[in-house]
């Protein structure tokens, strides 16, 4: 059914999807719960910098991280005095720019559960003299869980379905930065209709099944 090349693509965009969105509950975390707390009037700018891969087009985003990044930009000249070379045309570079181009998509759904939980659990959990970091781990945290499910999922789906900034950040280097996205181009550049379908139609199948995992993970979506 798969050809080997297809194989390899969908085993590198599945650890390249768990990957970034490990990276993501890691830095979105932080960023959700100030993002919620906050009253200054910086929220409003960075926020807006957090949800511009929304309406920014990929090759845009691809675009810019492939200057910044490459050997003349100021991360690429970073990286490559430190003896690490430069991050574009490699898995590094993907994981990089996929952490970008996925971060609203993982920091908006928690940073809307720590809003929903609002200030009573925490002024509880103050009155019995818990440290702010009891009150995050053992209160916050688990009134957000429906809200990182929702972020897992998005985020990791989100990552699979990139082709615009994985071609310009990544290119096309089998078992490197060739994704189920762009095998499936090259699939119909070659014209190679049977190979295309059956990836496309796999990519079909677990978007479905990422849509119906969001409906049971929403409490409002289900009956009682």
């Amino acid at each position: 059914m798969f050809t080997d090349e297809s194989i390899g693509a969908i085993v590198l965009t599945f650890k390249l999807a768990s990957l970034t969105t490990l990276i993501l509950l890691v830095i979105g975390t932080p960023i959700a719960w100030w993002l919620a707390r906050t009253r200054s009037w910086l929220k409003g700018p960075i926020g807006a910098l957090v949800a511009l891969p929304i309406v920014l087009p990929p090759t845009v985003i691809g675009f810019y991280l492939l200057v910044t990044l490459g050997p003349n930009g100021p991360i690429g000249q970073l990286t490559q005095s430190l003896g690490l070379g430069t991050l574009p045309f490699s898995f590094t570079g993907l994981v990089v720019g996929s952490v970008f181009y996925s971060m609203p998509f993982v920091v908006q759904p928690i940073q809307n559960a720590f809003e929903a939980t609002g200030d009573r659990p925490l002024e509880v959990a103050a009155t019995l003299r818990a440290s702010p970091w009891d009150t995050f781990f053992n209160v916050t945290l688990p009134l957000a869980k429906p809200g990182y499910l929702t972020a897992c999922v998005i985020g990791f789906a989100h990552t699979v379905g990139e082709f615009g900034v994985i071609l310009m950040i990544g290119g096309n280097i089998p078992n490197e930065t060739r994704t189920i996205s762009v095998q499936i181009y090259d699939h119909v550049e070659a014209l190679e209709y049977a190979q295309a379908h059956s990836l496309a139609a796999t990519m079909v199948i677990f978007s479905l099944v990422i849509l119906m995992t969001l409906y049971w993970l929403n409490p409002t979506g289900r009956r009682k």
